[in-house]
């Protein structure tokens, strides 16, 4: 990495790159390892958790040119906050369950942020870093808040919630969908749906990728479908291609 940065020798790619430009592949290279895991490919994934640890290595570069820290510093940095996150682990103390753990683990993390510097926050919510895909954060700041017994003790409670905040949406349509109001009425139908895979203990992240790919798989086969009639399936009606989309899904069966 340090010869692809070169100024004079090195790719003139590579070199022009900042810490902004690289986040966002730092965060598909995290995706792309997500599918593998998703697909079972362990080669795949062999592959991709390296173009991951690339993106480790390509920030670490950056921030060493800058006399910031370097590659070490971060292994370094990671090895002590798992020592220190692990007192059960690596020390003497004990825990009666997973539960204390998890407060004793929110406990240590807040007193880290206090010797960082950072202004005192006694909110259960504190810590939950912005820069997450805002779906993870929704669950997040669900999972601490929960930790209070600020939470629906029922899963058909939180189905019932969703069913409102979705008549809510109707009755913003009703009228006359006001941009600012849909908006906000969409990110609470979106806030509890998170909320239900929360109490259902399904992923989150893994839920919606085996949607979109079924989504596409089924979508792929109606186009073919249409092929082998003859006619594009963009130029049919909206009822030819849903009559197709339960062909598509009847294949599955």
């Amino acid at each position: 990495m340090a010869r692809l940065r070169d100024p004079q020798r090195g790719c003139p790619w590579d070199v022009k790159q900042d810490f902004a430009s690289i986040a966002a592949y730092t965060i598909e290279e995290a995706y792309e390892v997500a599918d593998a895991i998703d697909r079972g490919d362990l080669d795949d994934l062999c592959d991709e958790l390296g173009d991951l640890l690339l993106q480790v290595v390509f920030h670490a570069q950056m921030a060493s040119e800058q006399g910031a820290f370097g590659f070490d510093d971060v292994v370094q940095a990671i090895c002590a906050k798992m020592l220190r996150r692990h007192p059960h682990v690596f020390g003497d103390v004990q825990y009666a369950d997973l539960d204390e753990q998890k407060r004793a683990w929110e406990a240590i993390k807040q007193a880290e942020r206090e010797a960082k510097g950072a202004l005192p926050d006694d909110s259960a919510l504190a810590g939950i870093g912005r820069g997450m895909p805002e779906w993870k954060r929704a669950l997040k700041l669900q999972q601490r808040a929960a930790t209070t017994g600020f939470e629906w003790p029922d899963p058909a409670l939180v189905l019932d919630k969703l069913v409102e905040e979705v008549d809510e949406v109707r009755a913003e349509f009703a009228a006359g969908a006001d941009p600012a109001r849909l908006q906000d009425e969409v990110g609470d139908v979106l806030f509890v749906a998170v909320n239900l895979a929360r109490h259902a203990g399904v992923d989150v992240s893994q839920a919606l990728r085996h949607a979109n790919a079924k989504f596409e798989r089924r979508f792929r086969r109606m186009e073919q479908l249409a092929a082998a009639e003859g006619r594009p399936f963009a130029g049919r009606g909206l009822d030819e291609q849903e009559q197709l989309w339960r062909q598509a899904k009847q294949d599955e069966a």
